[in-house]
């Protein structure tokens, strides 16, 4: 990934041509008084890393529900799923 690193004073200046260079996914720090402080990114990306993050989120909590012993057997979740869609039906139908 690419990354351009310029004081918010200069993205100021050129920030047309700047968003339009972060659309090849390169990311542009923003610096103020000598410090990061902003990360400017395209839309697309920044979903995907989101999506991503997600991703991760819910593979560590699954672990850590395996871990603790949190788990139903996958036969009983489908039983039930089942057993609630047929009565919605009956309902329904």
């Amino acid at each position: 990934m690419q990354e351009q690193i310029i004081s918010l004073t200069d993205f100021k200046i050129s920030a047309s041509r700047l968003l339009r260079e972060t659309r090849g996914g390169a990311n542009i720090i923003l610096t103020q008084n000598g410090s990061a402080s902003a990360v400017v990114q395209d839309y697309e990306t920044y979903r995907k890393q989101q999506d991503a993050f997600l991703t991760l989120k819910l593979m560590v909590q699954g672990e850590a529900d395996v871990r603790k012993g949190r788990v139903i057997p996958q036969s009983k979740v489908f039983d039930g799923l089942r057993s609630s869609l047929l009565k919605q039906q009956k309902r329904h139908g």
